[in-house]
């Protein structure tokens, strides 16, 4: 299962790549949708039988979830377009070997973290997972690994593999295809250099099936938000299992972190 971002794509440092309709956005989309088509690439040269990505970019609008696109997709996948972000877990219901992140950015607040937020820039300053701060990448692998799926790969900034890297331990596998310089300044790889190594380190990483463990927090799983603001907390009052913590703060808690997770993030 590919979760595939926007932000951490080789030469996307700026909002107007990644967000709908604006000026770059459509330069963005082919950025995104060919190092995609290289972690598919990688896939299939590792062999493996079901590929399914994921479109996890809120760009905004009928753009959300929507960003890669179709006529230049690899063949032989399938992909998932127009879905809440984070809440497709069917496929582990069936059972899914290994869950890599593509184009991944770093969690809120990361020195050096390209286009860093998390979530959202402008609601959320920090999430935590049992008192570990996470970011996106962080949150998907707690959700695979409810079902005891590992969190394998990833590629975007040096930050974000770092951040990963020391979440889930050190053999995931990372691909840095650029080095930030700031929130909106990097040093990239040329695109056909960052294909070419979100390929081949993917095919490493699936040939070589040295997985690292699932990341499942230690029950009861307690997910907390900082929010930005305190007009930001209203939209949880009331929720089961979820409390407000402090004037902006939000907690959900239960035995998995998929049902912290549900209770807290229901949107569809």
């Amino acid at each position: 299962m590919l979760w595939c971002d926007m932000e951490g794509v080789a030469c996307i440092e700026n909002w107007g790549q990644v967000n709908g309709g604006a000026e770059l956005y459509q330069e963005g989309r082919v950025l995104f949708t060919e190092e995609v088509n290289a972690a598919v690439r990688g896939c299939k040269r590792a062999g493996v039988d079901e590929i399914v990505v994921v479109d996890c970019h809120g760009a905004g609008g009928v753009f959300s979830f929507r960003s890669l696109i179709p006529e230049r997709l690899e063949p032989d996948a399938k992909y998932v377009f127009g879905h809440a972000w984070a809440r497709y877990v069917e496929p582990f219901e069936q059972g899914v070997d290994a869950n890599l992140f593509i184009g991944a950015h770093a969690r809120s607040g990361t020195p050096n973290g390209v286009l860093s937020h998390t979530v959202s820039s402008e609601a959320w300053y920090e999430a935590t997972i049992n008192g570990q701060p996470v970011g996106e990448s962080g949150i998907a692998a707690a959700i695979a690994g409810t079902w005891g799926s590992p969190g394998v790969f990833v590629s975007g900034d040096e930050a974000t593999v770092t951040e990963v890297t020391e979440l889930l331990g050190p053999k995931v596998v990372g691909a840095t295809v650029k080095w930030g310089l700031g929130r909106f300044s990097a040093l990239n790889l040329a695109p056909a250099d960052a294909r070419r190594l979100i390929e081949a380190r993917v095919y490493e990483c699936l040939n070589a099936r040295s997985f690292p463990p699932p990341y499942r927090p230690d029950a009861p799983v307690t997910f907390r938000v900082e929010l930005a603001s305190v007009d930001r907390a209203s939209s949880f009052a009331g929720r089961s299992g979820v409390r407000l913590t402090g004037p902006r703060t939000v907690e959900s808690r239960a035995d998995t972190f998929w049902q912290a997770w549900d209770q807290f993030w229901y949107r569809m």
